[in-house]
């Protein structure tokens, strides 16, 4: 998240304008807030489990904030159909997998399991359903031999770094074809 952060910061399309995070400690708020960007928090927690009141919330600190687009980075809560669908088209997320493979969680490990030659990550459109969405990029690199879960998420992350800035920034200039990068 940070690094898509201060990617808006040099030449970019995009202005970031504000970092929401469900867990109030979460470090990218404090580097949010060292990079003078606005931050709020909202946990999840103290809704004792009522989603909508939660998304209600969220939607209500979001709309402050006159946002074009949504950029979820690590935010990892399922979110609801009627909130996706207030942002419908204007809503994107990162997911450590080369997706339609390993929607949901544990995708280093499933990769892994799965002997792929290959994995990385893909931005894509959020939609009601579970990384779903359209695909608009995907950054690739080969499984080494000895790879673990730790050190293929640790690679895979840079990728992450790498990827997003740039789909975003085709993103709000209009562009919609896919980007595809190799490492």
């Amino acid at each position: 998240m940070i690094e898509l952060v201060k990617s808006m910061q040099q030449d970019h399309p995009g202005n970031p304008a504000v970092v929401v995070s469900n867990v109030p400690d979460a470090l990218g708020l404090e580097r949010a807030q060292d990079l003078e960007i606005a931050t709020r928090s909202l946990n999840h927690r103290s809704f004792g489990g009522d989603r909508l009141a939660f998304e209600k919330e969220l939607q209500d600190i979001l709309l402050d904030f006159d946002l074009d687009v949504l950029c979820l980075a690590g935010f990892m809560r399922i979110l609801s159909s009627s909130f996706v669908e207030q942002w419908s088209g204007r809503m994107l997320n990162i997911h450590p997998s080369l997706l339609p493979k390993f929607k949901g969680l544990n995708t280093h490990q499933r990769a892994l399991d799965a002997g792929d030659r290959e994995a990385g990550c893909s931005v894509h459109l959020v939609t009601p359903e579970l990384d779903d969405g359209p695909v608009l990029g995907q950054a690739r690199l080969t499984i080494a031999e000895n790879e673990t879960a730790q050190t293929l998420s640790s690679r895979v992350l840079k990728l992450e770094h790498r990827l997003y800035p740039q789909v975003l920034r085709r993103y709000l200039l209009g562009e919609r074809q896919p980007l595809y990068i190799s490492e």
